[in-house]
């Protein structure tokens, strides 16, 4: 399993050997400094296209990056650099889906909500009032979902 923490704190350590600030990292490897940020604070792994440029520019192989530790001269190579990338692809796709599955529950919920809403409109105070506050919660659920998903699709366009 990839540990996004120790994976960001061997990022800070290694930029800040190399006397490197964030913003001139992201400027060598053609990021945003917000995004190196957000590495070492290990909310995100770098992406596929930026791996490359990253281990180059801070003088360690892919390995050492996935596995947040420099490799002793002698030590066994525990497996292949393209097999680390696709590691990292699988916990990309992975992180992409859940946010995709949080963006489905909420358009589903809030279209069931709407739903339940049209049954109950009509009759007596009560029920008006309960549709009117399903109508909102409902309203809300799709505006949410309605973000998420474009979050994920802004996200992949950027990424690419």
């Amino acid at each position: 399993m990839i540990n996004q923490s120790a994976i960001g704190a061997f990022i800070a350590e290694r930029r800040r050997e190399q006397n490197l600030t964030q913003e001139q990292l992201a400027e060598k490897i053609g990021v945003s400094n917000k995004t190196v940020s957000k590495w070492e604070c290990g909310k995100s792994l770098p992406d596929y296209s930026t791996i490359q440029p990253l281990c180059e520019q801070l003088g360690v192989s892919i390995n050492e990056l996935m596995n947040a530790e420099l490799r002793e001269e002698h030590s066994i190579r525990v497996c292949s650099e393209q097999e680390a990338l696709e590691d990292m692809r699988k916990a990309r796709k992975q992180e992409q889906a859940r946010t995709s599955m949080i963006a489905l529950i909420f358009l589903f919920a809030s279209c069931a909500l709407c739903l339940l809403v049209s049954n109950l409109v009509g009759g007596s105070d009560v029920t008006d009032f309960i549709s009117g506050v399903l109508t909102g919660v409902g309203s809300g659920g799709l505006v949410i979902g309605v973000v998420c998903a474009l979050l994920v699709v802004v996200r992949d366009a950027v990424q690419r």
